[in-house]
């Protein structure tokens, strides 16, 4: 399947000039946790997320209204096009622990937005068909990549074989202490 067919495609955007308020107000108006930036000429410079907003607030003790977009948005923003393929948007989210990747053109202007819940709402609604585009298996193992601890990555990715999950071996368990059995008491009733 192919990312345009999942995407979203009214996507809001703002300035790096603009202020923390102003990306809070369009991430409250339109229920959404990442807006995409864009520079003079449209082209995606960046992202910023609500929690960008909300650590900028407060590592620099300021209003948001007097915080540029600029100094909290991440200016290292992976993009996709629109004719990559949803397993392709999997891996890239995997790979760099993101949920929402920016659709872009080959003149790097936004034309949509994809997120691991649009891929877990089409997963939901092949659910129950014979021929999938958009595994269930495949979307949680994005989800446990996306929701591991950055340093134990590697150590949280799932092993799967023929779409069955491999859980990772158990540890042994610890020996027990050798325990007595416990002494016996009898009682005699006069």
């Amino acid at each position: 399947m192919k990312v345009e067919a999942l995407m979203t495609k009214s996507v809001r955007t703002c300035r790096p000039e603009d202020s923390l308020d102003s990306a809070a107000r369009i991430m409250w108006d339109y229920d959404c946790g990442c807006v995409p930036v864009l520079d003079a000429t449209d082209k995606v410079i960046g992202v910023i997320t609500d929690r960008d907003v909300c650590m900028s607030a407060w590592s620099q003790g300021k209003r948001l209204c007097e915080i540029p977009v600029a100094s909290a948005m991440s200016w290292r923003v992976l993009t996709i096009r629109p004719n990559d393929t949803v397993e392709l948007a999997e891996e890239v989210m995997r790979d760099n622990q993101v949920r929402r990747l920016p659709v872009v053109d080959d003149d790097s202007k936004l034309v949509g937005l994809l997120s691991i819940a649009d891929i877990a709402r089409e997963a939901r609604r092949e659910l129950f068909l014979a021929d999938r585009e958009v595994e269930g298996i495949e979307v949680a193992a994005t989800l446990a990549a996306l929701s591991a601890a950055p340093e134990r990555k590697l150590t949280a990715e799932l092993q799967m074989t023929s779409a069955v999950i491999v859980p990772p071996e158990p540890k042994p368990a610890a020996p027990k202490p050798a325990t007595s059995p416990a002494p016996r008491i009898k009682l005699k009733l006069d």
